[in-house]
């Protein structure tokens, strides 16, 4: 299999000249994230992961993961020499409190390191992932004391973190769950149900796994407003802090997966001895708002999984499209050339590398719009960073795992029938890549929430500063000479997402079925539209270096002749999106179920 090597130039272009590394750098509580030290830290992420993860991921594909007769659950070989490794490092807190054992940097720092673990091993990095997201969530809502008590363990990855929504017979309907939580004379709970789904829900890399639990109180109201949020541990604390006695909880299966066979996914009952003891996180009955922020920060990441398999697929297909000799050079018919010089081999590649930039540039800018509306003083200026993200987050989740695993199923297109066979390693990333469409909220779950919570509830008014932003890009791009092409492609995508938007304005209030039927094409228009807003934001950076004479004259080049690829290649698409959205939803509305 093809070594990884960290596209440390692609990064560093996108953190420094579109996502604004120098100004989030200038904010309140970021001022560690200097150019030599966020350079320092890519390089030593590129090593490790190239170094110690990326050599295990085959073996965790292979072996996969046991539940044993008592109830434990083996990771693959390497994995937990691995995990010790990446904790002594201080990966998992670079991002998080510096008073709970964090390093404190920016989102938009910890962002591509985040993309060379999932590129190297995503199932190994589904772990570390949700300690993140679940120190987020605890350090916003949960009481001091439990965060004295919990939150430096999971920063350090000492201890392991999952998250606990899906009950078998509720699937995505959260209003549907009956796990139910009793209050006890000590002030703790006893928890009891089933939860289905839960990645890392048991395993031996961590001495402790803390659950969050969403359950119900015995006065909850109905639906998702009488959902509670639970801390159960596995094990629970001895008078020194430590792992004591065994909590009542237990995983009884493990899924039998497609893909990221290296992560456990596990069925885990809880209460079948009497109930296991947990703490409240947060208010009663206000427990999906607090596992929100952990959702939300776990989607994020689930939208640079899609980046990072998808790039670790496009270093596979290149690699092997130069050595594959095979037929003539379709330009000069010379014989026994690689099947690189094959047109439509090269547009596999050229797309899959414009697509990795765009989502990269996307998610990257998305980081910073996370940090300014954390950090920035001037509330405007954080709140307008704020509705940006609240408004993308479905897209960088939703259309960006499209993306990504399109790009995955290219590469095997790429290697040919040799793509289909396990030893060449390339199937392996289309297995993986198929379950990030599907978990933290499915596309057309992302789909509702962009439509239905972030553009309709509103009534546009996000989107529709967007567009503002979107068509001074286009009359910045017009008076560049030689970007006549890049600022049509974008001035035709921005007037078919405005056209699509006033749509779903006025369906939502007469056809609300139709706007919901539309969701997903919209979401595809939309993505489809930030990918060709980042692309001419790349190629402006690129021509502007270009123009002084800085860096490298080719790199900088190809980055303007990759967006009009682009711009040639994916922004007619948005058309395409728009015509969907308007006219699929009456036919589909309108069709007799009993006729599926």
């Amino acid at each position: 299999m093809t070594e990884y090597t960290a596209p440390l130039r692609d990064m560093n272009f996108i953190l420094r000249e579109l996502a604004g590394l120098d100004a989030v750098a200038a904010l309140p509580g970021c001022e560690e994230a200097t150019p030599d030290v966020v350079e320092a830290i890519l390089g030593e992420a590129g090593k490790f992961a190239a170094g110690v993860l990326a050599p295990i991921n085959r073996a965790g594909d292979l072996q996969g993961c046991r539940l044993e007769a008592d109830g434990r659950v083996s990771a693959p070989e390497g994995w937990k020499e691995a995990w010790q490794q990446y904790v002594e490092a201080g990966w998992i807190g670079l991002s998080l409190p510096v008073e709970f054992g964090g390093q404190g940097l920016p989102k938009l720092v910890s962002t591509p390191v985040w993309e060379m673990w999932f590129s190297t091993n995503m199932a190994f990095t589904m772990l570390p992932q949700l300690n993140v997201s679940q120190a987020e969530a605890l350090r916003i809502a949960a009481s001091d004391s439990l965060k004295q008590a919990w939150l430096h363990k999971v920063v350090s990855g000492e201890w392991g973190s999952t998250m606990n929504l899906t009950e078998p017979q509720a699937g995505s309907d959260l209003a549907a769950t009956r796990a139910r939580a009793e209050p006890a004379a000590d002030g703790t709970y006893r928890v009891f149900g089933q939860k289905i789904f839960i990645s890392w829900g048991e395993h031996e890399l961590t001495e402790n796994i803390v659950h969050l639990v969403l359950a119900r109180l015995p006065d909850a109201p109905a639906g998702v407003k009488g959902l509670s949020l639970f801390l159960v541990p596995k094990y629970l604390p001895d008078a020194d802090g430590r792992p004591g006695a065994k909590n009542d909880v237990r995983c009884i299966s493990i899924e039998h997966k497609m893909g990221i066979h290296g992560s456990p996914t596990c069925t885990m009952s809880y209460g079948d001895a009497g109930g296991a003891v947990g703490w409240l996180v947060g208010e009663p009955n206000r427990g999906l708002e607090t596992m929100f922020i952990m959702m939300n920060e776990a989607r994020f990441g689930v939208g640079v999984q899609g980046a990072g398999l998808a790039e670790r697929a496009y270093q596979m297909a290149l690699a092997y499209a130069r050595e594959r000799v095979q037929g003539r050079d379709a330009i000069t018919g010379e014989a026994g050339k690689p099947i690189l010089c094959h047109p439509d081999v090269k547009r596999m590649l050229l797309s899959m590398r414009a697509r990795v930039m765009a989502m990269r540039a996307l998610l990257y800018t998305a980081a910073a719009w996370f940090d300014t509306a954390h950090h920035h003083p001037d509330a405007a200026v954080a709140a307008r960073a704020q509705r940006y993200v609240d408004l993308l987050m479905p897209v960088a989740k939703g259309w960006c795992t499209e993306v990504g695993q399109q790009a995955c199923w290219d590469a095997i297109q790429v290697f040919g029938g040799m793509g289909f066979v396990e030893e060449t390693g390339i199937a392996q990333f289309a297995r993986d890549s198929r379950i990030i469409t599907i978990y933290e909220g499915t596309t057309g779950i992302q789909a509702n929430d962009l439509v239905g919570r972030k553009i309709l509830r509103e009534g546009g008014e996000t989107l529709r500063e967007l567009i503002a932003e979107l068509r001074a890009m286009v009359s910045t791009l017009r008076v560049e000479p030689g970007f006549g092409p890049i600022a049509d492609g974008l001035a035709e995508n921005v007037a078919a997402l405005s056209e699509a938007a006033h749509w779903l304005l006025v369906a939502g209030k007469e056809r609300y079925a139709e706007a919901l039927a539309a969701a997903v094409p919209f979401l595809h228009l939309l993505g489809t539209v930030c990918g060709s807003w980042q692309m001419a934001r790349l190629a402006l950076a690129a021509r502007r270096r270009l123009a002084a004479g800085e860096g490298d004259a080719a790199y900088h080049a190809s980055l303007v002749e990759l967006a009009g690829f682009w711009m040639a290649s994916f922004a007619p698409q948005a058309a395409a999106h728009l015509r969907t959205v308007q006219s699929a939803g009456a036919p589909l509305t309108a069709f007799d179920d009993a006729m599926l």
